[in-house]
Order: structure tokens, then C-alpha cells, then sequence
């Protein structure tokens, strides 16, 4: 509370709100930020006015290749669980800690002095750690310090490589639903963007479709697999496909891999590892899902040289570095043996079996989860016009959160639906959202 206090009383006025023209939520807008709050929230806010009235009247300002964007779903959704007590099943971030051995690390390192900037595109160990890593996953050697760059998180390294590689007027392919970053930064690079949109209930690529979207000006696709929001993962045909149009194309891929270890009903492949692809691919990947430790933000990109040079040069007039003591925990938590990997996958199956069957029995209509920590379920059981709807009821009424899936939509119809739950929390907390649920929620 302390910390979403201290963030929210550098804001000026208040924080902002949804309006029925925004492209998040094209419907009523069911929270506004202006109400009341928690006490703390509350004082912090009212101190940040009084000492800025004298600008109270000022309009808020951002350019114009952002205005469309407004205050991420997260943080609005994360918002509202403290507001109304909600179990937080929305945001996808642990409510439980990372392993001891990669904490223990980062102490170490802060202890030993490790607390300079680091280098730019890494620290030695951690490259070769990655390196390493990639290796073994996918059989791909790469060169530690010509084809890896460490970034502060895997967003930074998403936002890199579109500022570093993308041109204004490029068209890149995006698979709608999508994370919401891609969108925001191909805005700041000047991209054109198009959308393939994967539907229910297998969420497959429309293959013809896909054909059909590249043309000449196509300078990237963009891929996302395991896939956030909805737990599909890329099949062998469908990136093989992918490739082929990409090879013949010459067109580049962006492989968001971040749940490659939250991989539960067949083996990820990595979209660099087939045949041709390693020289026109960008891998991004991170620590955060792995090792339960979000908050870190240690990110990294893999390419060939003469791609890596776009993104370093982005990243470094981006962040310019990331954390010291912490990238050499990361190096530290990239050896981990086999077993670390193999239980994080047990464990995560148990906490999605627990979801899955609890939301099936509350009446929802489940779809298949094969990847990352997220379901993504149909509410239109339950009588509510939209996705919107049902998660203003459900917060307020029930006490869970979830995200309306509509914002990941280019067009928000697609996407109204469907709502998602996260099971990247322990066993207790999605018992105790489930059975709120199932007294709660009436169809």
C-alpha cells in the first residue's frame, strides 16, 4: 500500500479515468479514480493537491501517437482490488516469493559492491548465463556478447527492438488478443499495425488469413507464445508456416517467449530454432515468470549481430543499463538444475487444475489453458452485456478481479466475451476467489 501510495501521490491531480470514447473501454465506463479511496491513498492525494492548486485548472498532456492510450488495465484492475478488498485473480504477478538461492544471490552481490552501473548490453556472467540457457532449450548457439542484451525487464526489450528495428510506416503483424505493450511502443515507433485475430475455442492461426496480410511494406510479425491472454501456444505447423511466410517474405519475427517455462500440454519451440529463422529472429524473454520475482525487471534479447545492433542502440537511450546486484542473482538463477524447472511446471498444473475445475463448477465456459499462468473464460452465462460489465459486477459484487479481455482487442467487439483469470497465486487465495464465485455469481 505504501509503495501504490508514494506512486500515485507523484501524480498531479488525480488519477485518470476511463471515458466511453476510449479505445480500452468502449462501452459505460463502470470506475472512475476520482472517488473515494483508501485513507492513505486518500491523504496522499489530497496533500499532492493542495500543493499544486495553482495548476489544478491545467489540461493533461501527451502526444498525440499516445493520447488514444490511457492508464494500463493492470494497474486500474490492481487499483480496485484494494479498493473493494477483491481477491486479485487479474494481474499477473505471484503472490508468493522467489527462490531463496536467487535472493540470497542478489544480497550477496549488493554486499560484494556490485552496485555500479552495469554494463550496457549486460554483465559478462549473465550473458553467458542466457546464452547458456538458449542453448540448452533450443540447441541454438549464440555469441553472449554479440547477440545478447540484457534489458530492464522483457517490456524494455519489446520496446528496443520496435524502436531499434522498426521504421514509421512499417507494417507489423500483431495475433489479437495481444499484451498490451505491443501495440503502445509500435505507436511510439510509427508502425502501422495489423491485426490476425486467434478466436475460440483453440484460439488457431487463420493461416490464409495471415497469407493474406503480408505485403510488401510487412516488416515484422510479431508472435507471442506461450500466448498471454489466453494460454494457447503456437502449434510446430503453425510456426512452420509463419516461417515460410516470413522467409519468403523477407520478414522478421518478434518472439515474445517469456512463459517458455510455464509450457503444460506439449513442448514450446522456439521460433529461432527452426530451420532459417535464427537470422531474422528477435527472442525476448525474461526472469520475472520464472522465478517469481516481477518486481526486478530483468529482461533480455536474443538475435544475430546485425540485428542486436537496433537494439542495443534503442537500449541505451532507453535505460542505458539495468540493475547490478540483480542481473547477477539472474545469472545465478539461470543455473538452476533441471528439478527447479520441473517443479515450477508441477506446482503451476496444480494451481491451474484448481482453477480450471473451480470456475467450471461456478458455470463459467473454460477454454483450454496450454501455457503461461492465465485462463481465459466465456461470461456470457452469467446475463452481463460485456466483458466490461461483468468485471465492474464481479469486483464490486463478488470480490474477485479479473481483466476484460476487450483491451487486448484492436477491435474491442472481438474480445467482449471473454474475460481472464490469472493462477499465478497460491492454492488458498484461488480456493477462496473460487468459492466467493460460487456464492456469489448467479446466472
Amino acid at each position: 500500500m505504501h509503495c501504490i501510495s508514494n506512486a500515485i501521490g507523484k501524480w498531479p491531480y488525480k488519477l485518470m479515468r476511463f471515458t466511453s470514447s476510449s479505445k480500452f473501454f468502449p462501452h459505460k465506463p463502470f470506475f472512475s479514480f476520482s472517488s473515494s479511496f483508501p485513507s492513505s491513498i486518500a491523504a496522499t492525494m489530497s496533500t499532492v493537491n493542495d500543493a499544486v492548486t495553482h495548476k489544478t485548472h491545467q489540461p493533461l498532456q501527451i502526444a498525440k501517437r499516445l493520447e488514444k492510450f490511457q492508464t494500463t488495465i493492470f494497474t486500474q484492475m490492481s487499483l480496485l482490488a484494494i479498493k473493494h478488498g477483491a481477491i486479485n485473480l487479474g494481474q499477473g504477478f505471484p503472490n508468493f516469493d522467489g527462490p531463496q538461492f536467487v535472493k540470497e544471490a542478489a544480497v550477496q552481490a549488493i554486499r560484494d559492491g556490485r552496485n555500479q552501473y552495469a554494463r550496457g548490453y549486460g554483465i559478462p556472467e549473465l550473458n553467458l548465463a542466457i546464452a547458456d540457457r538458449f542453448k540448452k532449450d533450443t540447441g541454438v548457439v549464440v555469441d553472449p556478447e554479440k547477440e545478447v542484451t540484457v534489458t530492464s525487464g522483457c517490456t524494455e526489450a519489446i520496446a528496443a527492438t520496435m524502436l531499434g528495428l522498426i521504421n514509421p510506416g512499417d507494417e507489423v503483424i500483431l495475433f489479437a488478443p495481444f499484451y498490451d505493450s505491443y501495440e503502445a511502443t509500435l505507436s511510439m515507433a510509427g508502425a502501422k499495425v495489423k491485426g490476425i485475430t486467434l478466436r475460440p475455442p483453440d484460439f488457431a492461426v487463420p493461416l490464409e488469413e495471415l497469407k493474406s496480410a503480408i505485403s510488401k511494406n510487412t516488416r515484422a510479425i510479431l508472435i507471442n507464445t506461450p500466448h498471454n491472454p489466453t494460454g494457447k501456444m503456437f502449434t510446430q505447423e503453425e510456426l512452420n508456416f509463419i516461417a515460410s511466410l516470413c522467409i519468403e517474405n523477407d520478414v522478421l519475427v518478434f518472439a515474445d517467449e517469456v512463459y517458455d517455462k510455464l509450457a503444460f500440454d506439449m513442448e514450446h519451440i522456439s521460433m529461432a530454432s527452426l530451420p532459417g529463422m535464427y537470422e531474422r529472429t528477435v527472442t525476448m524473454n525474461s526472469l520475472g515468470k520464472t522465478f517469481s520475482l516481477t518486481g526486478w525487471k530483468i529482461g533480455w534479447a536474443i538475435a544475430p549481430p546485425h540485428l542486436t545492433w537496433g537494439v542495443r542502440q534503442a537500449h541505451a537511450f532507453l535505460t542505458f543499463a539495468t540493475s547490478h546486484p540483480f542481473q547477477c542473482a539472474a545469472a545465478a538463477a539461470l543455473r538452476a538444475p533441471d528439478s527447479y524447472y520441473a517443479e515450477l511446471k508441477r506446482d503451476y498444473m496444480e494451481k491451474r487444475a484448481i482453477l480450471v475445475e473451480g470456475l467450471k463448477a461456478v458455470g463459467f465456459k473454460v477454454f483450454p489453458s496450454s501455457g503461461t499462468y492465465f485462463v481465459v473464460v466465456d461470461h456470457t452465462p452469467f446475463g452481463l452485456d460485456n466483458d466490461v460489465a461483468f468485471c465492474e459486477y464481479l469486483v464490486k459484487e463478488v470480490g474477485v478481479v479479473a481483466i476484460p479481455t476487450s483491451v487486448f482487442y484492436l477491435n474491442p467487439e472481438e474480445g467482449k466475451n471473454l474475460v481472464r483469470f490469472t493462477f499465478c497465486k497460491d492454492e488458498d487465495t484461488i480456493r477462496s476467489a473460487v468459492e466467493r464465485m460460487k456464492e456469489k455469481l448467479r446466472k
